[in-house]
């Protein structure tokens, strides 16, 4: 690990992240889409590089139920056919803010999130991948390996029709 202990030496900033994290999760989004906001997280992590994030996400998506093949497609989610309109526009407004730097119609960007999702949810999403960028970068930062979390998640209720 090249910054020991990171939780330890400023805990409240550390607090402050996993705060972002129970607020967005007590969202309808948060409470109504874990699958959504799991390719959320796994789309910033693949994109910042963060090993150690992409196995959790994977595993914790895999644990709500979420198939293989999407989750190996989370990637490429423009040639894969098995995403919905809104979970593209979330996969697209997330690339959006990672890549912040490199993206400059944040209107156009913002119009086409809009589209799929309420203003509320928007932020939620926006929060989502503020959360996500942070812990990319202190877990990169920090060395932290992939391969040893163990998700503690539990399989969604399946839905029946009447």
């Amino acid at each position: 690990m090249r910054i020991p202990d990171y939780r330890n030496i400023v805990p409240g900033a550390v607090e402050g992240v996993y705060s972002i994290g129970r607020a967005v999760a007590q969202t309808p989004l948060g409470q109504n889409e874990p699958i959504l906001l799991e390719f959320v997280r796994l789309r910033a992590s693949q994109i910042n590089g963060c090993a150690f994030c992409i196995d959790m996400h994977t595993k914790d998506a895999r644990a709500l139920g979420e198939s293989d093949e999407r989750m190996h497609l989370v990637q490429v989610w423009r040639e894969a056919p098995c995403f919905s309109d809104r979970e593209r526009a979330a996969l697209a407004w997330t690339e959006h803010l990672t890549n912040i730097a490199h993206n400059h119609d944040d209107q156009a960007a913002f119009d086409a999130v809009s589209q799929h999702f309420s203003l509320e949810e928007v932020m939620a999403l926006t929060w989502q991948i503020v959360e996500i960028n942070t812990w990319n970068r202190l877990a990169r930062t920090s060395g932290m390996e992939p391969g040893h979390y163990v998700s503690r998640k539990k399989p969604l209720a399946a839905t029946t029709t009447a």
